[in-house]
């Protein structure tokens, strides 16, 4: 059996309350009877609780990812973020407690007030987002993935969306396309704050004007139908277009279905580009060219800085806004003409 606190005391000759000092710190222990109790801790093998190394130390060796499920989203977007942080957590000795309380500023507030954490890794981050506020009241450094008007305070870490725009419209303005449909993120999200959807957006325009090419963006949907009701909308409007820029989560997961059941062929028929990652594209047999999303690479960044942030204030610098280059992979799954 584990040794217990008892244990400890009895080994070393003192009372259960003189260890609980001992461990926590909170009254002045002489130089020999510390000694007594840290042997008899190391002979029996004794592991204090989280709880009493936190009240000793004052770290928890916990970090808060502190995220919200939408119920109009697509979640498996948003979990692909959760691993990569689990991991790079662990591999620095840190447990994770994931917050998806709906009400996250008071969890917010709860968590780090109550010392429940060493640090805080923030996702599905807004452009004002009314939970950092509560961030800059605690103690505790936080890292934001995403991209916020005002981050002033926090790491930052989030794909550079305007620069995959201009990627995948130079990669179609290369291959002769003149006119483009992208189909973006739902309007909520967007209104929500999500500001990657107007970066990415504003960009892909941007770069469309330059070769002047015909760009129409078309707010797609994250549940069915209207994921399938939007594609034929775009489509049977747009009967020139040549190319389909995805930026949608749920409609590129879609895509193949929606494709083959109405037998167009890509490229052939119509070239296709998406944003998304190796392994969301692996989970959704997705073959199409893509800008990666790189989300294990954005969690271990994000997490790395937020512990080099709680360990050592001095080798982390000031705080950072980085916009994290995306990767480009082709699938031939756009044609020239």
């Amino acid at each position: 059996m584990a040794a217990t606190i008892g244990d400890v005391a009895r080994a070393a000759g003192v009372s259960r309350s003189t260890v609980s000092y001992a461990l926590s710190g909170k009254r002045v222990i002489s130089a020999e009877t510390r000694e007594r109790i840290e042997a008899a801790i190391v002979e029996l093998g004794f592991t204090p609780n989280a709880g009493a190394r936190a009240l000793a130390t004052a770290h928890t060796s916990v970090l808060g990812l502190y995220l919200q499920f939408q119920e109009d989203e697509f979640a498996p977007a948003m979990l692909q973020y959760v691993l990569p942080v689990s991991t790079t957590a662990r591999a620095h000795g840190y447990d994770l407690l994931m917050v998806t309380d709906a009400d996250l500023v008071g969890a917010i507030r709860r968590t780090t007030s109550s010392h429940m954490v060493d640090g805080v890794v923030l996702l599905d981050v807004t452009y004002d987002d009314a939970r950092l506020g509560p961030l800059r009241e605690a103690r505790q450094p936080a890292v934001l993935i995403g991209y916020a008007r005002d981050s002033a305070g926090f790491d930052s870490f989030d794909l550079d969306f305007g620069e995959a725009a201009r990627m995948i419209v130079d990669h179609l303005a290369e291959r002769g396309h003149r006119e483009l449909i992208l189909i973006t993120p739902p309007e909520h999200v967007a209104d929500r704050g999500g500001s990657y959807v107007w970066r990415f957006r504003d960009a892909a325009f941007e770069r469309a004007a330059r070769y002047g090419l015909r760009l129409t963006a078309v707010a797609g949907d994250s549940r069915h139908p209207g994921i399938e009701q939007a594609l034929d909308t775009a489509l049977s409007d747009h009967p020139g277009a040549t190319a389909l820029i995805v930026h949608n989560d749920a409609t590129i997961a879609a895509l193949p279905r929606y494709l083959d059941e109405r037998s167009i062929r890509v490229p052939h028929d119509l070239s296709v580009v998406g944003v998304f990652s190796q392994e969301f594209g692996q989970s959704f047999s997705l073959p199409y060219t893509a800008v990666e999303s790189l989300p294990d690479r954005l969690g271990e960044l994000a997490v790395t800085q937020l512990v080099r942030r709680i360990t050592d204030q001095e080798a982390a610098g000031a705080p950072m806004v980085r916009l994290i280059e995306p990767g480009f992979t082709d699938r031939g799954s756009t044609r020239s003409l």
